[in-house]
Formats: structure tokens, C-alpha cells, sequence
């Protein structure tokens, strides 16, 4: 039998009712759905319908997510589609580091998207490589944890404190498959980037500016945000420009 894992308290999805608009918002590697709660609320005070989903394995225990694999999470973003799709007619989708790497996978699969808004997204991180590819081989099952890159004093992310080195692996996949898939993207994009990221170097998004095929595309500097940009200086900034966005379109 399975172990169950007991999901944090700030860790668990949400889901606002709006109108038949939906926006499908991820958190990243490691992190929780608590990372993008603020931009969901807003974009629901804007009176979308909203979605953010807890991806497998995460909000958890690391033990848990090292059973998850890449392919776990796409399902759970594939069934958040899916959910959204239940009740509204056009769907976006804005993801913050792997949940933007989660965001380009879903566009590159599903062209009826009607606009994505990817933040730091990871796509190439040669650190992270190279640190898995020293430890792969290794008993190391754990390393320390990458949440909390914000800039903002006393503002903390709610991530596990340490990384399952197979996960690494995980995302390490994941990020290649989209990588060589992104000039596939012909779905508006608003892009956001903040130039100091300890987690996700900023190259990533402007390779993404440039490879896709989108001919609504643009890139928002976030200047006064580190990689958790959504808990940070930007997040209102954020918010703001997704809603403008996403009534433009």
C-alpha cells in the first residue's frame, strides 16, 4: 500500500469561480501553490475562474516528491486544463519557475491555449545540471533546498528545505523536452524576468523570447524581484500586467 503524505496547510490547490475565462496558474520546483495564491486572487478579483493545482509530490515531504516524476507533473497540468475546461471557453495559463517550464510544455501541446504568462521559467540550467550530474551516481539522496530566492525582507516562500537529488533529475528532462519544442509555440506570451535570479539564470527567458514562434510576444523586466518574483517587490506588477493582458486578448 501507498504511503499518504499530509498536504501542508498553504500548500493545498484553489480554485475561485469566475467567469468563462480561465487561468491555470503553477508553482515551481519544490515550492507550493502558496507561491502563486497572490496572483490568483487577483486575477479572480478581476473575475476570472482560476485554478492552481498542487503538483504531485509537492506541498508535502521530500520523500514524497522523490517518488514524483516529470511526467506526474504534466498530468496534473493536463487535468488542470481539463478541469478549467469544464466551464469556460478560453484558457491561459501563467507559471512561476518549473510552472513555467509546465506553462511553454502545455503550449507547445495545446494550441487552443489562448495565452500563457510564464515567470522565470526554467528551461537550461547548467548549475543544476552539473550538480546532478556529479551526485546521480551517488548515495546523496538530498541536497539543500532552493526556495526563498526573494528580495523582499521578511517575505518567505513556502518550499521544502532541502531537494530530492532524483527530482532534480526530473525537472532536468522536462526542461530539455520543452526546450527543443518551443519554436512550436505560436500562443500570444507576456514573459516576465527578473535579471537577479539565484535560481534560474534570466538567459532562459530571453532564449524563450526568441525561439518561439509567438507573434504576440513580450517581455516584462522584473527589476526590484529576485527568482520568486510572485512573492516579491513585482507581484502587484505581475498581477496587473496578466489581467491587462489577458483583456487585450
Amino acid at each position: 500500500m501507498a504511503e499518504t503524505f499530509q498536504v501542508m496547510e498553504d500548500a493545498k490547490e484553489f480554485y475561485f469561480t469566475g467567469n468563462k475565462t480561465g487561468v491555470l496558474v503553477i508553482h515551481g520546483f519544490t515550492g507550493t501553490t502558496q507561491s502563486m495564491r497572490f496572483l490568483g486572487e487577483q486575477l479572480a478579483e478581476a473575475g476570472l475562474t482560476v485554478y492552481g493545482p498542487r503538483l504531485t509530490g509537492h506541498g508535502t515531504t521530500p520523500e514524497d516528491m522523490e517518488n514524483a516524476k516529470y511526467q506526474d507533473w504534466i498530468q496534473t497540468v493536463e487535468n488542470g486544463l481539463k478541469k478549467l475546461k469544464e466551464t469556460c471557453s478560453e484558457i491561459y495559463v501563467a507559471g512561476l519557475s518549473m510552472g513555467g517550464t509546465l506553462t511553454l510544455y502545455l503550449a507547445e501541446n495545446y494550441p487552443k491555449i489562448k495565452g500563457i504568462m510564464p515567470i522565470n521559467a526554467a528551461i537550461n540550467m547548467p548549475e543544476l545540471i552539473e550538480t546532478y550530474a556529479a551526485l546521480a551516481s551517488t548515495d546523496t539522496r538530498f541536497v539543500d533546498g532552493i526556495g526563498s530566492d526573494i528580495k523582499k525582507e521578511g517575505v518567505k516562500e513556502l518550499a521544502y528545505p532541502k531537494t530530492p537529488v532524483k527530482s532534480m533529475g526530473e525537472i532536468i528532462t522536462l526542461s530539455e523536452q520543452v526546450r527543443v519544442n518551443l519554436d512550436k509555440i505560436n500562443t500570444p506570451a507576456l514573459i516576465f524576468s527578473s535579471p537577479v535570479d539565484h535560481v534560474v539564470p534570466p538567459e532562459n527567458s530571453q532564449e524563450i523570447y526568441q525561439t518561439i514562434s509567438s507573434e504576440d510576444r513580450s517581455i516584462i523586466v522584473l527589476e526590484n524581484s529576485y527568482h520568486v518574483a510572485t512573492l516579491d517587490n513585482d507581484k502587484e506588477l505581475i498581477a496587473e500586467k496578466c489581467i491587462e493582458f489577458i483583456k487585450r486578448l
